[in-house]
């Protein structure tokens, strides 16, 4: 039986992070309720405020829980600043404070924060500073002011980024005992930070899929003024990890790690599963195996809606030396219909009005209903749809100037939507003219789309004129 495992140290810190003028607020558990929210978890009866240093160190194996609703606040958090493992767990609503460290001041406490939804909101984040440190993300997001530190001085600390993001000004993970590991999650940094980054990579304390994936890393391309970090699995699972995907038959896919010796045929165990622990823990694998020992790179499954599964593809590399690979997982259900409200369009009136067709197009697995709505016109009642409940159909306009319609798809229990813009012109010169490839012909003097008698009159009336300079020093006034 196994278990599966789904740069820079700063020393110098702001005093009043370490040390407060407020009495530090310790964390009890005695509200029964695990709710930070609760008093009565709280030694002092009351919630802590922004003033007010927090410790969360006892009982042993305790979970301090902010939940959805809960906007909660404290000067300088700790976890785990004793020798007891302890946790915070994140799941909605807010956490904001000044500084925070995971694993304080004893080398055998385990202070571990679990993020799954939510915001926390701190000046520095600091996991492990003297005992170990644990952040485990699936979701939510961490904004950070300073820097994410791992870990904060001579601890242990280890980030699994696996949902989420992560916002911070720098990432500093040099220290042997620094870990960071990227699955689905992401992590943005402040600036121009990728030198920093590759060197964390080279020295392996930033790694993906627990070293079975790669970073991926760009400056100012994903997010503007930030190097952006993300991972891939070596082994490109299909459905992507974490993934959403329509219910019935579905194809498992990957590709072949290289063999450990050139020419060598790799193969593959693979399982599959809606209990994550039945591959966690591992404890009946054959209820839960696909493919055994074999030279292939996808297998169908079949699915149900509402149903999140587990996958995981082991790779022989040498006969007898197995890869373990890492829990690739994806969530099956109803998708929302997909809509392409057609390309924008530019056009004129004629008459007075113009008339043209809507052509969209409407993906679902569901019987749909969809309608038009007119977002934006320049005068009420100028545009008119003809059928607003048929996916394609005509709409009249009757004013210059700029419309958008929405078309939105329902499937009874999603809905998808998206939009048009018309701009409507005075004729088909201008209409011509707003177009980004437009380009004028050449010989059309007065700027009306076409080269005709009116431009021979003005080419006559200015023919062998001559307006360049004559004084060879000419003084501008």
């Amino acid at each position: 039986m196994f278990k599966r495992m789904i740069c820079l140290v700063s020393f110098a810190l702001p005093l009043v992070l370490l040390n407060s003028a407020s009495a530090m607020i310790f964390w009890t558990a005695e509200g029964y309720d695990d709710l930070w929210s609760n008093t009565a978890n709280w030694d002092t009866k009351i919630l802590p405020t922004d003033m007010d240093p927090v410790s969360i160190d006892s009982p042993e194996n305790t979970h301090c829980i902010v939940a959805e609703g809960i906007e909660a606040v404290c000067e300088t958090l700790r976890v785990a600043n004793s020798g007891a493992t302890t946790n915070l767990d994140i799941t909605g609503g807010s956490l904001t404070v000044a500084g925070a460290y995971i694993g304080v001041d004893n080398p055998d406490g385990h202070g571990i924060m679990n993020i799954s939804g939510g915001l926390f909101v701190t000046g520095s984040l600091q996991v492990g500073w003297v005992g170990t440190g644990t952040v485990n993300m699936t979701g939510g997001v961490i904004q950070l002011s300073d820097n994410l530190e791992v870990p904060g001085r001579t601890g242990t600390g280890t980030v699994n980024l696996n949902g989420g993001i992560i916002y911070a000004s720098d990432l500093r993970l040099t220290s042997q005992k620094g870990l960071l590991d990227i699955t689905i999650g992401k992590l943005i940094l402040d600036g121009n930070d990728t030198e920093t980054v590759q060197q964390c990579i080279d020295n392996k304390r930033l790694i993906a899929y627990a070293g079975q994936g790669k970073i991926n890393m760009d400056y100012n391309v994903t997010n503007e003024g930030k190097t952006t970090v993300t991972a891939t699995a070596l082994l490109e699972p299909h459905p992507a990890d974490n993934a959403t995907i329509a219910p019935g038959e579905v194809v498992l896919s990957w590709t072949m790690l290289e063999p450990l010796l050139p020419g060598n045929t790799v193969t593959v165990n693979v399982y599959f599963t809606d209990n994550l622990d039945d591959l966690l823990y591992f404890t009946d694998p054959a209820s839960i195996t696909l493919i055994s020992n074999q030279d292939v790179t996808s297998v169908a499954v079949q699915t149900q809606s509402k149903t999140r599964y587990y996958w995981a593809v082991d790779s022989y590399v040498y006969p007898g030396i197995i890869i373990y690979g890492p829990i690739f997982s994806f969530y099956v259900d109803n998708l929302a219909p997909r809509v392409d409200a057609g390309a924008d369009i530019a056009t004129w009136l004629e008459g007075g009005s113009r008339t043209g067709s809507l052509n969209a197009i409407v993906v679902d697995e569901e019987a749909t209903t969809v309608r038009w709505l007119v977002v934006s016109e320049p005068n009420e009642g100028t545009a008119v749809i003809e059928n607003a409940t048929a996916e394609n159909t005509n709409v009249t306009l009757s004013a210059v100037g700029e419309y958008v319609l929405q078309l939105t798809a329902t499937d009874g229990e999603y809905s998808g939507s998206d939009t048009v813009t018309i701009n409507v012109y005075n004729d088909g010169c201008e209409a011509a003219k707003s177009l980004p490839d437009y380009v004028p012909i050449l010989g059309d003097l007065n700027g009306d789309c076409k080269v005709d008698d009116l431009d021979m009159a003005l080419l006559e009336e200015n023919w062998l004129k001559d307006n360049s300079l004559t004084e060879d020093w000419y003084r501008i006034e």
